[in-house]
């Protein structure tokens, strides 16, 4: 995933569909019973590392048990991630898709990840050599001293 893009650049369609849940039963499963590891997943590819799968997991996690508005945390990576890939706001806005969709839409955005040759399992490290980035740990401020 390239870390700019050019906003004239055309938009294209999503590989499936957002109801093509069952096109992957192994990513719909896991996102029916545990949204958490999905969004955590998905997260941890967008932030390009600087953020891991399990923090974005636990956050999500604690967001919905507490009130049940993690759509609002999740969307706006449904965002990054379809403006990061060129992909077209479908079938309305994210935030729409989220709101009331978003186990939907966080298979289709696994599912999308998939099928351009991620293996979510692995996170960023696993994926990063071979998408033609590097795989960078987050910049620590100030300097250890003794």
């Amino acid at each position: 995933m390239s870390s700019t893009r050019p906003y004239d650049v055309e938009e294209h369609r999503w590989s499936t569909g957002l109801c093509g849940c069952f096109d992957d039963i192994k990513s719909c499963c896991l996102t029916f019973w545990c949204p958490c590891v999905t969004f955590g997943r998905i997260s941890e590819i967008v932030d390009k590392g600087a953020t891991s799968c399990v923090s974005n997991c636990a956050i999500f996690a604690l967001i919905c048990l507490l009130d049940r508005w993690a759509w609002l945390y999740s969307f706006s990576y449904r965002t990054r991630l379809r403006r990061e890939l060129g992909l077209k706001q479908d079938p309305c806005h994210d935030c729409l898709v989220h709101c009331f969709c978003m186990r939907c839409a966080l298979c289709q955005e696994y599912r999308e990840l998939k099928n351009r040759g991620f293996n979510m399992e692995k996170g960023w490290e696993g994926n990063a050599n071979k998408h033609g980035e590097v795989a960078m740990p987050p910049k620590v401020e100030g300097d250890m001293k003794r």
